[in-house]
Order: C-alpha cells, then sequence, then structure tokens
C-alpha cells in the first residue's frame, strides 16, 4: 500500500469526513473516497462505517491508525532530515494562528521570508480555536493570550496590550466618554469568544483595578471586522493595539483612556509562538521561528512607527 493513502487515511481519521480531506486538498471527494475503499479492499476489513450524513470510524481503523500514525511519522521526520542536507530549508510549512493576528501580522511577512528561502511553502491554518499541533500534523503556531502549561516548545515574541477606540464621527454624535465608567452610556462593540464577558477591566499606573459594564448592538467574532464596525462609527471597541493602529495613524480611530490598561479578560498578555517537542526540529521550522523572533523583537510589526504607548506600570 503506498504512502499517499495511507496519508489520505490518517488525514480522513482526522478531520472525520471525505469532504473536509478533499476541501483541504483541492481535490474531488470521490478521490478519497476511492483511496480509502482501496485499502479496505487491501486490509480486507472496513474501516468506516457510511451514512448519507456520518462517517464513523470502526475499531479495526482504531486500531490501524494507532499503529500506522507513528509509523508514518517516522517516515516523515527522516524525509525531512535528508531535505535539511546543507543549509537551506525546503518543505511546507503548516502553521496555524487566530485569524486576525495572522492577517495583521503573520501574512505580510511571509513574501520577505520567501524571497530568503525560495523553497519553503507555507499552508496556514487560521483558526480562533487551539487545534493539536501534534494531531493536525502542524509545525508552529502564534497563540495569543496566557501560556498554558503544555509539552510544546514557547518562545514569547511580543506584549498584547489592548487599546480602547472609536471614530471621530462616533465620538461627535455621541461624546467622548471622560472616565472609563461612562462606557456604560456608549455602544460597545462585543467580542463573543469564552473569556470575553460582558465588561472591560481597566487598571491605573498606581494598580487600581475596575470592572466596567459595557453593551451595545453589535457582536462579532473576529477583530478585523470589529475594527471596521468602529471605523463605520457604530461604537467603541476594545482590540490588541496592533490590530487598529493603522487606523490610530491615520486618525480613522482615536484611542480613548490611553493613561489606563485595559483588557477584556486579562492584563499582561502576550503572542507565543509554539511548536512541538521533537528530538529533531525541521530546518524550515528553525529558520522561520528565527526570522519571526527577529521580526517581533521590538514588538508587533503592525505597530512599527506608531508612538508608543503611554501607559506603563
Amino acid at each position: 500500500m503506498d504512502l499517499a493513502t495511507l496519508d489520505t487515511f490518517v488525514e480522513v481519521m482526522q478531520r472525520g469526513s471525505f469532504a473536509a480531506v478533499a476541501r483541504a486538498r483541492n481535490v474531488d471527494p470521490s478521490s478519497v473516497s476511492r483511496a480509502i475503499a482501496a485499502l479496505e479492499a487491501h486490509l480486507a476489513v472496513r474501516l468506516f462505517h457510511r451514512t448519507t450524513r456520518h462517517l464513523a470510524p470502526t475499531e479495526a481503523a482504531l486500531a490501524y491508525l494507532e499503529r500506522i500514525a507513528p509509523l508514518l511519522d517516522q517516515l516523515a521526520g527522516a524525509a525531512q532530515v535528508a531535505a535539511d542536507h546543507g543549509d537551506t530549508p525546503r518543505g511546507v510549512l503548516r502553521i496555524t494562528a487566530a485569524v486576525s493576528f495572522a492577517q495583521v501580522n503573520l501574512i505580510p511577512l511571509l513574501p520577505a521570508f520567501t524571497r530568503r528561502y525560495p523553497d519553503v511553502g507555507f499552508e496556514l491554518l487560521l483558526d480562533d480555536a487551539r487545534l493539536d499541533l501534534v494531531d493536525a500534523r502542524i509545525d508552529l503556531a502564534i497563540r495569543l493570550g496566557r501560556l498554558a502549561e503544555s509539552s510544546l516548545v514557547a518562545h514569547r515574541l511580543c506584549p498584547m496590550t489592548y487599546v480602547v477606540a472609536g471614530s471621530p464621527d462616533y465620538l461627535r454624535r455621541r461624546g467622548r466618554p471622560r472616565t472609563p465608567a461612562d462606557l456604560a452610556r456608549h455602544a460597545c462593540l462585543r467580542y463573543p469568544v469564552a473569556g470575553h464577558g460582558p465588561r472591560w477591566r481597566f487598571r491605573t499606573d498606581l494598580g487600581q483595578v475596575s470592572d466596567v459594564p459595557i453593551r451595545g448592538p453589535v457582536t462579532v467574532a473576529n477583530g478585523v471586522a470589529l475594527r471596521q464596525c468602529a471605523v463605520a462609527g457604530m461604537g467603541i471597541v476594545v482590540l490588541p493595539r496592533w490590530t487598529v493602529a493603522d487606523e490610530l495613524r491615520r486618525g480613522a480611530l482615536v484611542e480613548l483612556f490611553a493613561d489606563h490598561q485595559v483588557t477584556p479578560s486579562e492584563f499582561d498578555l502576550a503572542a507565543w509562538l509554539l511548536y512541538p517537542s521533537r528530538s529533531y526540529l525541521p530546518l524550515k521550522v528553525r529558520r522561520f521561528s528565527e526570522f519571526l523572533l527577529e521580526t517581533f523583537r521590538h514588538g508587533a510589526p503592525a505597530e512599527v512607527g506608531l508612538a508608543p504607548a503611554r501607559r506603563r506600570r
């Protein structure tokens, strides 16, 4: 049985459907179905229970995956060691990152890296959910917030500084809030994910913390879309400074309460670079990690040239 068919089987087990694998590979679903049927014929066992709406692995499939997955990983590792002979990274980097962060801070960096290392390609899995790096065969992840305990290797990229901002048009129509408590009387744009509740937290230079309840007619689960709503005058927003840096430069948004630290969840958060702990780290991962750490050495790239935030403890 060829390796391509085995890789297809593993990916079907991970994604849970032929259609999802076909979309990820940009192929016809029938080709995925044929590959699995050929593997079932070769093994003389049924690997999946199929209905029109559901695909479930059999016990044979689970047992087969447990045995072949480590072997495929070893073969891929051996191929990577061979490809890394010399000092020129090659291959495709599978990277996962939050959607808004990637749009603002990651994707604009890729052309510079590919000019330096033209034999490296990218597969970006942009998702605000935290994918399992090992199960999804991801080389590298960028995650935001507080770092959870794990077996992953982690490097701090940069601080995650939030700002409160509104458009000049909104502030003319509704008035500029003088204190954080005034936000309770304003339209606030909300981000409906775990940890982001109906209040924003403020901290003064003296360390005094206050929680301000917020409400508003617009809720959006994407930072870039929230920024667009704020620029359009739909309300006041709390977003990472890198998300609104360009709008602050050109005056499309105005920062409020620059004498406070603010967060929609927790203080003192950061962006982190993570990759699985391995005995051998592929050269493509090493070079891209070095590139990111150097690029973020003075903060998020999107904030370059923006006047430093005035609040600091």
